[in-house]
């Protein structure tokens, strides 16, 4: 609820992940009356997939109004119809709303107010948030939360995972709060329990969770009590200890300069990742850039190598940056030579392969950039040119951090890529 200096709110996007039965319904009663009392908003909407849940909230926002004779008196106007629900206070331009609405995946249209409250929103897949966010471009100051509990594997969690990941990678405007258990802690004990849970001892007790350990395997209590999302409870591409034992925030590659760029498949973001060889002998490998949309990479890329003697830049074979010109592959419209990465031949399993090796070894040093530790976290891989390969498809994350890194590393690692320019003997300048 913080705010900048011009009065706006200082975070966008809201998001709350907490076991069930912690509150999170009676939270959104409270946000939707602070919105209209406190805060002068106009319109607030409360939302859920479900009928049943939507109605849950719309009951405990009615007691709470009609067990306040004040707050009851203020009430000009209320409708309690099915999918038509809305109290009202004040009149004229000065009436203020909280409405009930129905979310669809062909429907979510009309959701443009002050105040977006999200239920269930583990479940809010892609196309009901694409139609759900840009309605609240037009407000002046707008806020959306979103509620929800870790997602399981047959979720659609696009929206909750995105504000997540924004909110780790520490994007602006992303606020992200969440009770849960740490990997590192006894799953038997109660302190846990009471970690996990804000309602512990008031309205989950001892006994509830000790009921809910001996009714779920492991993996269901970790994520329906512990709040633990799935990527924190499976087994990690990479284990957490080996990639926190080689982190170095320093760390610089001064030989054999690589870009790599990778793009999502939807092609809504792109990332470019730097990779060489430090002078301790050390492999060396960070995100260089991270952005939405995909043709920016072919700027930075010409912008890097007109400033820098690159040993290759290495580009995925379906990114769509590449044309092909007298028998040889260049970024488009530039003269900067690429290799290619095939996605579905042996170069992506060599790739991770290497990267993956490098990692566990120690003879590579990473710089502990929250994009990347996330997207590694998130990742999964498939098989692919009789190995293994990162999988975009596996996961509803933004990967592009971590899989432009493993290509970059390929392509320092290799002596048969090809040469990006022409140009003669230019000065190495560290990229940072």
């Amino acid at each position: 609820m913080g705010e900048r200096s011009d009065g706006r709110w200082a975070s966008k996007f809201v998001g709350i992940s907490a076991p069930r039965q912690n509150g999170k319904s009676q939270l959104i009663v409270a946000r939707a009356l602070a919105g209209v009392l406190l805060f002068g908003e106009k319109m607030v909407i409360i939302s859920a997939h479900e009928t049943d849940t939507a109605r849950e909230i719309w009951k405990r926002l009615i007691d709470v109004i009609e067990s306040n004779p004040t707050l009851e008196a203020r009430v000009t106007g209320r409708m309690d119809a099915i999918n038509r629900e809305f109290v009202s206070f004040g009149t004229g331009m000065d009436r203020q709303t909280i409405k009930l609405k129905a979310r669809r995946a062909s429907g979510s249209r009309g959701f443009s107010a002050d105040c977006l409250l999200l239920d269930e929103a583990q479940i809010l897949g892609k196309q009901s948030w694409g139609s759900i966010v840009p309605t609240m471009s037009a407000m002046p100051n707008p806020q959306m939360w979103l509620f929800g509990t870790p997602p399981t594997v047959t979720d659609d969690p696009f929206a909750f995972s995105r504000v997540r990941d924004s909110a780790i990678a520490k994007r602006a405007r992303h606020c992200w709060l969440e009770w849960a258990a740490d990997v590192s802690d006894d799953i038997d004990d109660p302190e846990t329990w009471a970690k996990a849970n804000p309602a512990y001892g008031v309205r989950i007790s001892y006994e509830a969770c000790a009921d809910d350990r001996a009714a779920m395997d492991d993996e269901q209590f970790c994520m329906e009590r512990l709040g633990m999302w799935a990527s924190r409870t499976a087994s990690r591409v990479i284990d957490e200890r080996s990639w926190k034992a080689i982190a170095d925030p320093a760390s610089m590659a001064t030989d054999r300069l690589t870009l790599a760029i990778d793009v999502n498949p939807d092609r809504s973001s792109a990332a470019v990742s730097l990779a060489g060889l430090r002078p301790d002998g050390l492999w060396h490998v960070e995100l260089d850039e991270h952005r939405m949309g995909a043709d920016w990479t072919i700027g930075w890329a010409k912008q890097r190598a007109g400033r820098n003697v690159l040993h290759a830049v290495v580009v995925d074979e379906l990114a769509g940056l590449t044309e092909k010109r007298h028998g040889r592959n260049f970024l488009k419209g530039t003269d900067i030579e690429v290799t290619l990465a095939a996605s579905e031949g042996r170069d992506m399993a060599m790739a991770w392969a290497g990267y993956h090796d490098a990692v566990t070894g120690a003879t590579l040093r990473h710089t502990d950039q929250p994009q990347v530790n996330v997207a590694l976290s998130e990742a999964g891989t498939r098989d692919v040119g009789g190995g293994k390969a990162l999988s975009k498809k596996t996961t509803t994350s933004d990967i592009t951090p971590i899989t432009s890194q493993t290509l970059a590393l390929w392509g320092a690692q290799r002596d048969n890529v090809k040469k990006p320019t022409r140009t003669a003997k230019r000065k190495v300048v560290v990229l940072s």
